[in-house]
């Protein structure tokens, strides 16, 4: 019987969790591009983006389009991308999801996946416009390792979402 919230839990502490859980989970995602990895190619994930794609397909009542605002800035100050990056790549995702729930009264985990995909295609794509426009080098083939990487990624991270939903929400 313990398990129950309401004897565990105050109200208050309850309505805390519900909705900081989601926050900083995004926001220790950002912090995982700061891990020590050697690597030739980016296979890094943009795991910030992963899990605010996995909160956003999981419960879409959750967060306004303009969440991505803020979790964006903190992405481009844990990963050290020019400030302004994340914002301009991840609030235009937001809003074309926003527009695809209008259409998509039901989706399956798959179409969860293929929103994603094409989500992080964009990000990724996005990200490395803007990196040549500001004086970088490189070819579009030097992404897909991470573009693969962050597809393949996106039904673990949507996990961990639903397990820390679950936690968030029942103790």
């Amino acid at each position: 019987m313990s398990r129950i919230v309401s004897m565990t839990m105050t109200p208050r502490r309850m309505r805390q969790r519900a909705r900081l859980v989601p926050i900083l989970s995004t926001m220790a995602g950002s912090f995982v591009a700061t891990f020590p990895v050697v690597a030739v190619w980016p296979l890094m994930p943009p795991v910030g983006l992963l899990m605010l794609l996995g909160w956003r397909l999981l419960r879409p009542e959750l967060w306004p389009a303009w969440m991505a605002l803020p979790l964006g800035l903190w992405d481009d100050l844990a990963t050290g991308q020019p400030i302004g990056t994340a914002p301009l790549i991840w609030t235009p995702i937001l809003i074309a999801i926003d527009a695809a729930d209008r259409w998509i009264v039901w989706r399956s985990h798959l179409q969860d996946w293929m929103i994603a995909a094409v989500a992080l295609a964009f990000a990724l794509m996005a990200a490395f416009g803007l990196a040549l426009a500001t004086g970088g080098g490189g070819t579009i083939i030097g992404i897909m390792p991470q573009l693969a990487a962050s597809i393949l990624l996106f039904p673990l991270a949507q996990r961990l979402c639903a397990v820390l939903d679950r936690w968030r929400l029942l103790g």
